[in-house]
């Protein structure tokens, strides 16, 4: 599952209580930079209903299972194709639901919910998910706010062992107690569990703000949760040093799960790390690829990962001298990645994903600065870095906090998306396109 970076150094706030005025002067700086031809062509030529080229059909809008307000989709595919969009939901006052949908043939299920309260973390970010998995198996993760700071919140899950009919009680992943931010969960299906990642702040305690550094570091922690809802064990620490507030994600390959996350070193230098988690445990942190970017605050725009077997296709977002958006393979399950490539550069606000296809394409979305807002597209790209395929215009959006982070899946010869209409009130919008 990016959002604005800008000169290395200039740290970002990401508050959800609105933009900072150093973000939007650094913001506009960055974007203001000309996207290559390809991009401007597309923006200026293209609609979502439009043939998008040899690669793909065209990009058709499904009718939302949202309501006026909906907002932060999730979109998670299980092994047999079954597509699941996630949302948050307004529902009066304070309240928030977490509501999910099946996508069946080109339509989406009637709404259901995973969890409700008044008391969540409400956070353009760091949003929930539901997560399907094998036999009616669902996974549901929020966040609860914890009275007395803005920033001190937990992960809270909960598990279906009958696709949703009955939920378990309510567990955080974590035990530690401590006033501080839990968060940017991933959950993973594995076999009849589903493993837990978050970033972990019980070190950080006394720190103020997301970048604490007048405490501990953040820390990225895992746990398996069982059918009934149960975690097994104490959990473990991952990387003990990471980025404060940057999105997590996994996959599953054929040898085990592999997590991708923004690191963060003693000098402040926030590439992408990887770890696969193997019968020994979880291996030690490795670089996807060391793009050298130093920032003393969080970018808020985390990697996206995908695997198929033992291939795997990491895609983020960095800015050691302009924002960029790069692309590495991998055809032994994360032991090793190719050189990166460039997907794109300049103009560019991240908020990445990736998908492969079965020939060894991978598909990368992301957010590109245009004319009026912003454009959400979609390019294929061959395991040798060679395009292959035009960009493809799949909305145009914001790049402001509130269109949030764009998903895209794909199931069968499907690509699925989803994304955050900005407006008053913001809505979730949806949308399928057949591969070619």
């Amino acid at each position: 599952m990016n959002r604005r970076a800008g000169a290395p150094g200039a740290p970002w706030d990401c508050s959800p209580f609105g933009d900072h005025p150093v973000t939007r002067r650094r913001q506009g700086a960055a974007t203001r930079r000309i996207v290559s031809a390809a991009g401007l062509a597309l923006v200026a030529g293209c609609s979502a209903n439009e043939g998008t080229g040899p690669w793909l059909g065209d990009v058709v809008e499904i009718a939302s299972p949202g309501e006026p307000g909906s907002r932060y989709p999730h979109l998670a595919v299980a092994a047999d194709d079954t597509v699941v969009v996630s949302w948050l939901q307004p529902a009066g006052d304070r309240r928030h639901e977490l509501r999910y949908a099946a996508l069946q043939g080109s339509a989406w299920t009637r709404a259901s919910s995973a969890a409700a309260g008044d008391d969540w973390f409400v956070n353009w970010a760091d949003f929930p998910s539901v997560v399907p998995g094998p036999d009616k198996l669902l996974a549901a993760h929020w966040l609860q706010q914890r009275p007395g700071h803005a920033y001190s919140y937990d992960v809270r899950l909960a598990v279906s062992a009958d696709a949703g009919r009955i939920w378990s009680e309510p567990m955080s992943p974590h035990d530690d107690g401590t006033p501080t931010e839990h968060g940017f969960a991933t959950l993973l299906p594995v076999g009849h569990s589903v493993l837990a990642i978050w970033l972990d702040g019980r070190r950080t305690q006394g720190g103020e703000g997301h970048d604490h550094h007048a405490a501990g570091a953040m820390t990225l922690r895992s746990l398996t949760i069982d059918r009934g809802g149960l975690g097994s064990g104490a959990g473990a620490e991952i990387d003990a040093r990471v980025c404060d507030c940057c999105q997590t994600d996994a996959a599953l390959t054929d040898e085990g799960p592999i997590v991708v996350y923004r690191d963060r070193s003693a000098a402040e230098i926030r590439d992408i790390g990887a770890v696969r988690l193997t019968a020994a445990g979880w291996t030690a942190p490795q670089l996807v690829h060391a793009d050298g970017w130093r920032m003393t605050g969080c970018p808020v725009n985390g990697p996206a990962i995908d695997a198929r077997g033992r291939e795997v296709a990491v895609a983020w977002f960095t800015a050691p001298d302009q924002p960029r958006v790069r692309l590495a393979f991998s055809s032994d399950s994360g032991r090793t990645f190719s050189p990166h490539f460039e997907v794109a550069a300049g103009a560019v606000a991240g908020r990445v994903d990736v998908v492969l296809l079965d020939d060894g394409r991978a598909v990368v979305s992301w957010l590109a600065d245009a004319p009026g807002g912003a454009t959400f597209v979609a390019q294929p790209f061959a395991r040798d870095g060679n395009v292959a395929g035009p960009p493809v215009l799949i909305a145009r959006s914001s790049i402001e906090r509130a269109s949030g982070f764009p998903q895209m899946v794909r199931s069968g010869d499907r690509l699925i998306f989803a994304w955050t209409q900005a407006g008053e009130p913001p809505s979730l919008r949806t949308a399928v396109a057949h591969l070619r």
